[in-house]
């Protein structure tokens, strides 16, 4: 059974990575020796997660112990909004290497596609509490991304929370010099994004979906909200694969070749949620966990709503 997906540049990519948002900095690195130790070698992080110090501690504890080599992981971390100038996203990504420790990335993705007034503030506000942009442009960004390539800083390039229109303006870019390898879009049974999935995919990117398990740990979760690991429907074809209800939402996921990144700081779990690849959802079960879609959204960006930018205007 695949554990990984090729990317367009060759490179592998491992199916099931640690996700990292909204992992607290004292406990992230014990997480991701755990991690280490359980068999994960694909970590998605960010520079807007704050975390990645340690995130870097652990690697490098797990490298000195001969647990691991560099070369055998895959780290992924991100561009954040306040960086999309072209002239500071070479610099934004040197700090996300000194503070993972690292030489290289195996793969940059720009956060999101609106950029923020340049400064310290990660969510620069203007008076009515909405985000204040920059005037770059996705393209000009994007060559800057290129550049990291071409200077070896990072193996590959790629985005997060883009639409199609979106993707589609990269790939038509006159003059493009590195195509896009990875989108990082939300999704899971509520939110199963099959046109981008399909799209990107028809495209030669590979898709990987943030919060698979529908975040329960979101800090605006609200008293009503749907709970996809207490959906009784998922509960039930769990109980008959005698598997966990996270289990069958990442095995769902791996199945359209979509890459998962679960979060968890909980050793036991964080080896549950790498338990996926022994055994198969029928044809059946995938079209019933396919048609519990309600493009119900986790992760909506309400504060950047007003800005040119804003994907999720559009279908997909």
């Amino acid at each position: 059974m695949a554990t990984h997906v090729q990317l367009n540049t060759s490179a592998k990519m491992p199916l099931v990575g640690l996700g990292t948002w909204k992992s607290p900095a004292g406990e992230v690195k014990a997480a991701v020796m755990a991690a280490i130790d359980a068999g994960y070698r694909h970590f998605d992080c960010a520079y807007a997660y704050l975390n990645e110090s340690e995130i870097g501690e652990g690697i490098q504890q797990k490298i000195k112990e001969g647990v691991v080599k560099r070369e055998d992981l895959f780290v992924v971390t991100k561009l954040w909004c306040t960086f999309h100038e072209k002239h500071l996203v070479k610099g934004a990504c040197q700090k996300s290497l000194a503070k993972l420790k690292l030489d290289y990335l195996d793969l940059y993705l720009i956060h999101w596609p609106f950029g923020y007034k340049a400064g310290e503030e990660l969510f620069p506000k203007d008076d009515k509490g909405m985000a204040i942009p920059s005037n770059s442009d996705l393209l000009q960004t994007w060559e800057a991304m290129e550049e990291l390539v071409d200077c070896g800083l990072v193996k590959a390039i790629g985005f997060s929370n883009f639409n199609h229109e979106q993707i589609e303006r990269v790939l038509n870019k006159p003059g493009l010099k590195h195509k896009p390898a990875n989108v990082q879009i939300e999704s899971h049974p509520y939110l199963t994004q099959e046109k981008l999935i399909k799209y990107c995919q028809s495209k030669g990117l590979a898709v990987t979906a943030y919060c698979p398990l529908g975040s329960p740990d979101r800090p605006w979760a609200k008293p009503g909200d749907p709970s996809l690991l207490d959906d009784p429907r998922i509960k039930e074809i769990a109980a008959k694969h005698n598997k966990t209800p996270a289990q069958v939402l990442l095995r769902f996921q791996i199945q359209r070749n979509v890459i998962v990144i679960p979060k968890s700081v909980t050793p036991q779990r964080i080896v549950e949620n790498f338990q996926v690849f022994d055994f198969e959802l029928t044809k059946e079960e995938m079209a019933t966990i396919l048609s519990f879609n309600r493009n119900w959204r986790i992760c909506e960006m309400n504060v950047s709503k007003n800005l040119k930018e804003y994907p999720f205007h559009a279908e997909y």
